[in-house]
């Protein structure tokens, strides 16, 4: 709950859907487990984003979505982020960038707490 927009039922959504941090090596690939990136569909020397992937559970693309939600308030930390990805390409794709970057924030804040939890067990 140390993340903006994350309170204590998106916490436990993140929580329960993500599992071990432990088991990624990389924040994008929670990224990619989530469902939130875009497919690139390539040909030849051209290259386009498409639409989402939606892979993977749909209560964590809830979650991260939800929370991301709140990046567009003025108090957010996340919403010079929101604005900028809001004029170049709409307030919908503007709110999954948010949920995107939450989703790696999220990522290491749990990867600290279990090498943490690693150490004092250790």
């Amino acid at each position: 709950m140390t993340l903006f927009g994350v309170g204590p039922i998106i916490a436990c959504h993140l929580l329960a859907e993500i599992g071990s941090a432990l088991r990624f090596r990389r924040s994008r690939q929670l990224v990619r487990l989530s469902g939130l990136d875009p497919i690139v569909e390539e040909s030849g020397e051209r290259r386009r984003r498409g639409k989402l992937a939606k892979q993977g559970p749909p209560l964590l693309r809830w979650a991260a979505v939800e929370a991301a939600q709140h990046g567009r308030r003025y108090n957010s930390p996340d919403r010079h982020l929101w604005a900028v990805s809001n004029r170049r390409s709409g307030p919908t794709r503007a709110t999954l960038t948010v949920a995107r970057k939450l989703l790696r924030r999220s990522y290491h804040v749990l990867r600290r707490i279990e090498l943490g939890q690693q150490e004092v067990a250790a």
